[in-house]
């Protein structure tokens, strides 16, 4: 069996799930089904498969964001590809595709690199059946064709595309030999758009159609072939691209000019609508999308009154309903089908049928110049993260949490002042000529227009409380001289 190289797509921002996704920590970084984040579960249930170490696809927003979730799991080795700029499925398939190419080439083999293109923001609950699907899809992919896994449809859901189904591949002799595998496999007839609830009934009733999952295995240079042939323009910017990558820490960055001239277009309309090698793998393994806070209610485990409840809730003489706590108490009282959300500095309350107009929403907060909808109040940074606790006329107040061993850029400020008090650990400060070590209760202030640099030396996180004064506060007063993290 060939041996799969793992494409993560991790390059979405969406809104849906608002307020805990949003666009600086969109959904595939949360922990929606359990311990590990959507982007971690995507590569654990990898486990057991012959795989290479995945190569994670994001956008420059969130690059140490995937690096540290992928360091959590032993998984970061130089293996995420930054996209300077969204240009869709098909650029960014074509980028992993001549990457692996191109490993492969300088490993001196002449493999070809059989490309598992999956989505970072999938829940899939029998890991089983997903991994028996991918089994079947290998001699298909070695065989040429452009496989895509279709999700056999429970329900006429008129919020996914479909795929319709031709002719059995295994008619044409194509016979899988392992034995674990005993699905039929067959040829694409077509991909349509997201159908009416009439529409969508007759294709749950013709046992012909599946959702588009938007999940492929192909090879690399097939793809790459038929890329060429429909999409000359795609090719050509992306391999220009790759042929200038600048390598930096754990990512791989593509040349933002070329790139940016690329056109954007999704993989289905690229090639999976044009292409004759177009197969699909039947996919029945408990899948998700997870497009809205009800379908999250719908595929997570729920109390014996239908709820399903995280962090500090108490639930009295109330049914059916998904609440998050993130911080604090919420209690509901004789409340049905509700979605109850609370962040550090937002909540949300729809009833469980309405949470399609949550984007109503966002799109009112985008009007009114806020930015709950961009940021949370807990930013992560490489080095660790910092809560923004406080905030008033001429003044913030962050609690700042630096991982051991890591080190803030050496920086100053135009417009503001700082003062940090060491709530634990240690702290090694850089301020002017000045090296300070700073241990717990004591503190330092650093005068606005001062050179000066923040590092933990120690072996446990070091924790302080940060408050700045001036005239303009905002994260973009920074001048940056030197940066472990390539900021400069």
């Amino acid at each position: 069996m060939s041996k799969l190289h793992p494409v993560i797509m991790a390059g979405g921002n969406g809104s849906r799930l608002w307020p805990l996704s949003r666009v600086l920590y969109p959904k595939q970084f949360l922990a929606l089904n359990g311990e590990s984040t959507m982007l971690q579960e995507t590569i654990e249930r990898l486990n057991g498969l012959a795989c290479d170490a995945p190569v994670v696809i994001s956008n420059e927003a969130h690059r140490f964001v995937v690096a540290e979730q992928l360091n959590q799991i032993n998984s970061l080795s130089n293996n995420i590809i930054l996209e300077p700029v969204g240009r869709n499925t098909a650029p960014a398939i074509a980028l992993a595709a001549l990457v692996a190419k191109q490993k492969q080439e300088a490993q001196g083999s002449d493999d070809d690199p059989l490309l598992l293109v999956l989505a970072a923001d999938h829940v899939i609950k029998d890991i089983s059946a997903f991994q028996t699907a991918i089994k079947q899809a290998i001699p298909l992919a070695e065989k040429d064709y452009l496989v895509t896994f279709g999700i056999v449809p429970s329900y006429p859901e008129t919020g996914y595309g479909y795929i319709k189904r031709a002719a059995a591949i295994e008619d044409e002799g194509y016979s899988q030999t392992n034995s674990d595998v005993r699905e039929i496999s067959w040829k694409v007839d077509g991909f349509v758009e997201k159908p009416d609830r009439e529409t969508a009934e007759k294709y749950l009733n013709s046992g012909e159609y599946y959702w588009n999952s938007g999940m492929f295995l192909f090879k690399a240079s097939r793809y790459l072939a038929e890329l060429q042939t429909f999409r000359p323009d795609i090719y050509h910017a992306c391999r220009e691209a790759v042929e200038k990558i600048d390598p930096d820490l754990d990512f791989i960055r593509v040349n933002e000019a070329i790139f940016s001239r690329c056109p954007d277009e999704s993989v289905d309309y690229a090639v999976m609508e044009k292409t004759r090698h177009a197969a699909v793998v039947p996919l029945d393994a408990n899948w998700s999308d997870v497009g809205s806070w009800s379908s999250l209610w719908d595929i997570s485990e729920k109390t014996a009154q239908g709820n399903v409840l995280h962090g500090d809730v108490i639930s009295h003489d109330s049914n059916n309903s998904y609440v998050f706590a993130e911080q604090g108490l919420v209690s509901l009282v004789g409340v049905d089908d509700l979605v109850v959300v609370q962040t550090k500095d937002a909540t949300l309350v729809a009833r469980k049928d309405r949470v399609q107009d949550i984007k109503k929403v966002v799109e009112q907060i985008k009007r009114d110049g806020r930015k709950e909808h961009y940021i949370h109040r807990e930013v992560y940074r490489p080095w660790g993260k910092y809560d923004s606790i406080d905030e008033g006329h001429r003044y913030q107040v962050k609690r700042i949490t630096v991982k051991p061993g890591e080190r803030l850029s050496l920086q100053m400020h135009n417009h503001r002042a700082e003062h940090w008090i060491v709530v634990a650990g240690t702290a090694k400060v850089t301020r002017g000529e000045e090296t300070i070590l700073l241990t717990e209760n004591q503190s330092l202030y650093i005068p606005l227009g001062e050179k000066h640099s923040l590092e933990n030396p120690g072996k446990i996180p070091l924790h302080l409380i940060e408050v700045r004064s001036g005239a303009y506060l905002e994260e973009d007063d920074i001048i940056r001289f030197e940066d472990k993290y390539g900021r400069i």
